[in-house]
């Protein structure tokens, strides 16, 4: 009874959590809907592009990008402004919803990813004073091409070909001069690999800091950066964002370090210029309308409201920086900043300073720069930020650059606040001399990346180039900050090493075809339960609906991200998630047949299902953490998916089941488990399938040979494997594939792969070329070629901006060291899998034969899967490729089709306790006939869902689908064929388990 009781507690507040947390999701959307109406209503004030420019279809359609972006800045605006507003009948703001709503991953709502890789060639060249030494450089730029198709850290490749062609030699002179006595000319080679990998840590960490600022300022709403130490690599995921350009550019581009005179109110002009600034904005938004497009007429609108409504547009969003009176010398102190913005105002305000006629109020060599985003006091935590105005030089540039930082580290003053300490090298002393003594009381910007990171007070010149910043800083900000000292301009720059994109289109049919098959799947797995079990059935389905809630809602509390392999674990889960009640209820049918009360049935079912159940649950589940240690992005998603339902179906099909068949029993009454179907289906079936095992064999000798074959034969390896870039491109209409690969032949030097995605005039085009090209603009160029070759099939004067954004449907790009790190993490994973398979079935039955006949039959699945893949992929009309969603199937149908075999295997030895002085093929025979319906139906309500998945899902999950349904069907006929039948083989005379006494 105390369990019981626990149960229903947990169930009862586990569903109150999961609705209250899905609960975020329903009214932000709900909110944001309200929000876009509002926006469209407003962008209706405008005249419609063919009102506005009547016969001129170019115009028209820049009028209406215009249009278009006003209208997403608008929404933008008014999100930002609303919060702080409270949702949900006013329990909550919209900002914490938001920050509780179940997240869609890029390939559900298009955006960017990428992997980007510290560039530690760069970071060893300036470790080294950039020596010429011929030896040195040699043995680098030999680790640089090995580093280009292997995973290896470019430190141990560099330390591995220098000392194997001068085992002789000495590093420490390298390193020496620049290392601030952290090396010495004696120090060993040990020494300075050491050192090496210490800087290298630091770069990736101060690179990281950079490029979670740089992030920050795309204006996503959601974006992320997952930072892996230990391969040095940073994954990010911009939702959202159109612009690929602008982010390759920006992420890959050299950290700036620089040290900037200032600007502030303390000098009477600047103050009149920002008045006169205002006043200029104002009066320019009066005289041409509210909006600062110039193809925006706001004719109509009244001039008072004009009036009102931009009445001190830089003051209105500004709030000026007020001077305070020093206690100690009654002076008055004027802040380094201008003063303070709240960062939603910061797009308006760029608008506003950028304007020509408003630059030319301040002086030429002033630029505006903003501070580091700090949180306000408010309830609302509101992110705001500084407005500094810095001086530069004639050419743009700083008088002192960071790369004349020698060293820095986080300290504390002589009255034991924290501090930082920073030398600076011979160069730098003299300038920074020359600097401070100019700018005595006066603060200095240091600058990264256009934003001022601290603006500390001179209080003397300093000459000697040591020099001490201090302020209010916790430890940790005055370690950061000393760490960006340190890097100064250190050329470490990240490179994209992995990238894709999607767009919102494809995106949106992922949403669409994700749902789709969703919905159908669990219309028929619900209605397949009461066809099959009756008003047993009813119980099968509750537990469903239960483990769909519950997994949904536990994803969405953990913030984990929703994609399209996520769904597809959703829709598998509906399918394995019966499959407990199957095993259950196919039990008490057995114990009803041979004439025990419903009460009892009941018992007895449940207890004998117990093992079984566990069993093939233990097993999926290993084969769902392999695949989650190994699988990267998306597919990480799907095994996050499948842990969860899998955990959840054994506690819905086991606890809750039985708690509500308690219940209703408990009154006098009972479910129904037999219907005409299931009466007649797989009934007092006498198969002899252990007669047939030499067919089976033979059979399976054909797979073998196939399967090897099939490695002779090859496999179309997607792009992740391959390496290369890819390219999803929706024509006007259909186009000869073959003319257009012969044409791309020639300009990419070898012949792509050509393939039908989803409609005859959708097509991805796979190719290597200028795969190994470095340079930040190797993606660019690739992609003009792209657009050059196949401009003659695309609409006249389609500009390659236009290609970019409404033909290119989606892109990847996979660099060789990222494919062999993919390909190489598929094979452990795969080989990790089936040994734990097989080490858990000898630990859990205790006789070598059964894990015998687990790695036959597994490598039957797998064998049989690679065969399709091969012999197939030149005849179906959709791609079948290894890839990681196919690493993903075979991982998981290595755990289904154990599934279907520890039941039968549980059969035969709890049938061998029993049958005493029966054959071995007697007791197999009888204990597969027995589980044949729950291995039927099983493997069904699994195939069923998949098969919806293959026809509904889409694109992105269709090869994962059909190898999963491959794996599905070969995999229930090896766990009858080939894994059952290896036990009367082998060992014939041994008992298949202990005989009860």
């Amino acid at each position: 009874m105390q369990l019981k009781g626990f149960v229903r507690f947990f169930a009862i507040a586990l569903i109150l959590i999961c609705v209250y947390q899905l609960s975020f999701t329903f009214f932000v959307k709900n909110f944001e809907s309200s929000i876009e109406k509002k926006a469209n209503s407003w962008i209706k004030k405008f005249p419609s592009p063919e009102k506005k420019y009547p016969n001129n279809k170019l115009l028209q359609e820049d009028y209406q990008d215009s249009l278009d972006n006003l209208k997403s800045n608008y929404y933008a605006r008014l999100i930002d402004s609303l919060k702080g507003s409270k949702i949900a009948f006013g329990l909550v703001t919209y900002k914490e919803a938001k920050e509780k709503e179940i997240l869609l991953g890029l390939d559900l709502q298009g955006g960017m990813s990428v992997t980007m890789e510290v560039g530690l060639d760069g970071l060893i060249k300036a470790l080294a004073n950039y020596t010429k030494d011929k030896a040195f450089n040699d043995a680098l730029n030999k680790a640089v091409q090995q580093k280009a198709v292997t995973n290896t850290n470019l430190i141990d490749l560099f330390y591995s070909n220098y000392t194997q062609a001068n085992p002789n030699s000495n590093l420490a002179s390298f390193f020496a001069y620049k290392s601030n006595n952290e090396i010495t000319n004696s120090s060993s080679n040990t020494d300075v690999l050491n050192y090496l990998n210490k800087k290298s840590a630091d770069a990736f960490k101060n690179t990281y800091q950079i490029l979670q600022t740089r992030i920050d300022r795309f204006g996503l709403a959601s974006p992320t950066i997952n930072p892996d130490p230990l391969k040095g690599r940073i994954n990010i995921e911009l939702a959202g964002i159109t612009d690929k350009e602008r982010v390759r550019n920006y992420l890959q581009s050299t950290a700036n370090l620089q040290f900037f005179e200032m600007y502030t109110l303390e000098n009477v002009d600047i103050q009149n210029d920002l008045v006169a600034a205002d006043k200029t904005v104002q009066a320019y938004l009066n005289g041409i309308g509210l909006d600062t497009l110039n193809v925006i007429d706001t004719a109509g609108i009244a001039d008072s409201t004009k009036n009102k409504l931009n009445a001190n547009p830089i003051f209105k969003i500004l709030n000026v920086a007020q001077p305070y009176t020093n206690p100690k010398t009654k002076k008055t102190i004027f802040p380094s900043e201008i003063g303070y913005v709240l960062a939603r105002d910061t797009a308006i305000l760029n608008q506003y300073l950028n304007y020509s006629f408003v630059k030319n109020k301040f002086p030429n060599n002033l630029r505006f720069c903003y501070g580091k985003l700090q949180e306000g006091s408010d309830k609302n935590k509101t992110l705001f930020t500084s407005l500094y105005a810095i001086k530069v030089l004639d050419n743009g540039q700083a008088p002192l650059e960071g790369d004349h930082v020698a060293n820095s580290a986080q300290d504390y003053d002589e009255r034991g606040k924290i501090a930082i300490k920073m030398n600076m090298d011979n160069t730098g002393t003299t300038i920074w001399a020359r600097l401070t003594t100019a700018n005595r009381e006066k603060p200095i910007a240091i600058v990264l990346d256009n934003i001022v990171y601290s603006a500390p007070t001179v209080n003397e010149p300093i000459t000697t180039g040591n020099s001490q910043i201090t302020g209010n800083f916790t430890v940790k900000e005055a370690q950061d900050l000393a760490q960006i000292l340190q890097s100064g301009k250190l050329p470490a720059p990240a490179k994209i090493v992995q990238e894709q994109q999607v767009g919102p289109t494809l995106g949106k049919a992922a949403i669409k075809g994700g749902a789709l098959s969703f919905i159908i799947s669990f219309v028929v797995i619900f209605v397949l339960m009461l066809l099959y079990f009756n008003t047993g059935g009813w119980v099968a389905n509750i537990a469903l609906i239960l483990n769909l809630l519950f997994t949904i809602g536990i994803l969405s509390s953990l913030g984990f991200t929703l994609t399209a392999p996520g769904i597809a674990g959703l829709v598998l889960t509906i399918g394995m998630a019966v499959d407990t009640n199957v095993i259950i209820f196919e039990r008490i049918k057995e114990e009803l047949i041979r004439g025990k009360s419903y009460a009892l049935a009941i018992n007895d079912g449940y207890k004998r299902s117990l093992s079984p159940v566990l069993d093939a649950h233990v097993t999926t589940l290993l084969t769902a953490f392999i695949l989650a240690y190994f699988g990267l992005g998306p597919v990480l998603g799907f095994a996050t998916t499948q842990i969860i339902g899998i955990i959840l179906s054994l506690f819905c099909g086991i606890l809750v089941s039985r708690l509500i068949t308690d219940i209703y029993t408990n009154k006098n009454r009972h479910f129904e488990y037999f219907t005409k179907l299931s009466k007649t289906v797989f009934q007092h079936k006498k198969f002899k399938f252990i007669e047939y095992r030499k067919y089976a064999y033979f059979i399976s000798a054909i797979v073998l040979v196939l399967g090897v074959a099939s490695f002779f034969n090859g496999f179309d390896e997607g792009v992740e494997f391959s390496g290369g870039r890819s390219y999803t491109i929706k024509f006007p209409k259909t186009i000869d594939q073959e003319v257009l690969r012969d044409e791309l032949k020639v300009v990419f030097e070898d012949a792509p792969i050509i393939k039908t995605v989803d409609t005859k005039n959708q097509l991805n085009i796979t190719t290597a070329f200028m795969i190994s090209n470095t340079t930040t603009n190797a993606d660019s160029v690739v992609e003009n070629v792209l657009y050059n070759a196949v401009l003659k099939y695309l609409p006249e004067n389609t500009s390659f901006a236009d290609f970019n954004t409404n033909y290119i449907q989606s892109s990847q790009k996979v660099t060789a060291s990222i494919s062999e790190d993919l390909k190489s993490g598929a094979q452990k994973a795969t080989i990790i899998a089936l040994i734990v398979i097989c080490f858990y079935i000898f630990i859990r039955f205790r006789d070598w034969r059964y894990s015998l006949g687990t790695i036959f039959s597994l490598l039957h699945d797998v064998f049989v899967t690679l065969i399709v893949f091969s012999f197939f992929r030149k005849i179906v009309n959709f791609p079948l490729e290894i890839d990681q969603h196919f690493i993903a199937a075979i991982l998981t149908v290595i755990g289904f089709s154990m599934n279907d075999t520890v039941i039968v295997y549980d059969r035969i030895r709890e049938d061998s306790k029993i049958l005493k002085g029966k054959t071995n093929a007697f007791i197999i025979n009888q204990a597969i006939n027995e589980t044949l319906s729950r291995t039927i139906m099983t493997s069904l309500t699994v195939f069923l869902t998949i098969l919806i998945l293959f026809i509904f899902g889409g694109e992105v999950t269709k090869g994962f689908a059909f190898a999963m349904l491959i794996g599905v069907f070969t995999g229930t006929y090896s766990s009858i064929f080939v894994a059952a039948p290896v036990l009367v083989d082998f060992a014939k005379n041994k008992p298949l388990g202990k005989t009860e006494s």
